[in-house]
């Protein structure tokens, strides 16, 4: 089964390996199999869920709601986010004012058919609107009982130091921050971490395997197999570019001795390794069929020896990218639909 951690210094834990419906449901994967996928999580133990209202265009978060009825609220912890464009993607369709994030979250709570929401998070920051403004906003949600905690996502250092201010002083708790995070991704490692241990913020994950790189499916030299998702434009092709170099995927394959000396499949591996660092509490995982989980949480509970870590360390040098200026360029500096 999968263990748990707890989401930065409260009291809150989360499945560490988390299933996020990011690209799959009412997208990739045909409703009936998103159904049977989300059933299949709850089999294996994964407790905690992420979505977001801008997933298929608010259509994701219907999916996960219809695939959680019945289940017992109080055993599940359920995430969604704010910030990008949806529905008409009006002007006030987007970002953090106070309008659209009070709007946001009883558009989503609607949507997933739950009264409350465990995390509320940021999607990303929106420069346009005072963040005063915002966290006053997300503050006012958790008084009201439509959500526990408050989270953010690709926040810079000095946002996730602000925004932690902020939320003190309102009397609620920001616990955590949601970045991409893989061995071939670790901007976070310089300035985010260790800004984030300091005020007790934790890391929920997405693309622990490189949008499917360090998987190993992907070939140097060869063509990208068809149907994966770098071949389809709805699940992440433009996203996944950028790691479908020779030298990367040519560093990949130099994995799979490591994970053999470990007993792991390289997704296990991929999933394992963002699991090393203190400060992840959760990885997010997707799976357009069932069956893709019996693999991925086996990640769960894994401990990796100084050895194996140093091997990855080797075999991806190069190629792995570390900047941490790389945290300043997600979000839009103005708003994302305009």
């Amino acid at each position: 089964m999968v263990n748990y951690r707890y989401l930065g210094n409260s009291g809150f834990k989360v499945s560490e390996i988390t299933f996020g419906n990011w690209v799959t449901h009412a997208s990739q994967v045909e409703n009936d199999a998103a159904i049977a996928t989300v059933h299949r999580a709850l089999d294996l133990g994964i407790t905690s869920f992420d979505t977001a209202d801008t997933y298929a265009n608010t259509a994701a978060e219907v999916v996960l709601g219809e695939a959680l009825k019945g289940q017992r609220r109080e055993s599940l912890e359920i995430f969604t986010k704010v910030y990008w464009p949806i529905g008409p993607m009006g002007p006030n369709d987007q970002g953090l004012s106070r309008k659209h994030i009070l709007e946001g979250i009883n558009g989503s709570l609607r949507r997933l058919g739950v009264d409350y929401v465990d995390l509320f998070q940021a999607h990303r920051y929106d420069y346009e609107t005072p963040l005063e403004e915002t966290m006053q906003a997300f503050a006012d949600v958790v008084r009201q009982g439509k959500a526990l905690y408050i989270g953010v996502s690709e926040w810079t250092a000095e946002q996730l130091r602000e925004g932690h201010r902020l939320a003190t002083e309102l009397g609620v708790q920001l616990v955590s921050n949601q970045p991409q995070y893989s061995a071939l991704w670790r901007v976070i490692e310089d300035r985010i971490v260790p800004t984030s241990e300091e005020l007790g913020i934790s890391q929920i994950v997405f693309s622990p395997m490189a949008q499917g790189v360090l998987s190993g499916k992907y070939l140097p030299g060869q063509p990208v197999p068809a149907g994966s998702r770098a071949t389809d434009e709805k699940s992440g092709a433009a996203f996944i570019k950028r790691f479908l170099k020779d030298e990367v995927l040519e560093a990949v394959q130099r994995l799979k001795p490591v994970a053999d000396e470990a007993g792991l499949t390289l997704p296990q591996l991929a999933i394992a390794w963002v699991l090393q660092n203190p400060n992840v509490s959760a990885a997010l995982v997707g799976a357009s069929r069932p069956e893709q989980l019996d693999d991925t949480v086996k990640a769960s509970g894994v401990r990796l020896d100084a050895d194996a870590m140093a091997a990855i360390d080797a075999a991806l040098s190069g190629v792995a990218e570390t900047d941490p200026e790389k945290t300043y360029e997600v979000s839009p500096k103005g708003r994302p639909g305009e």
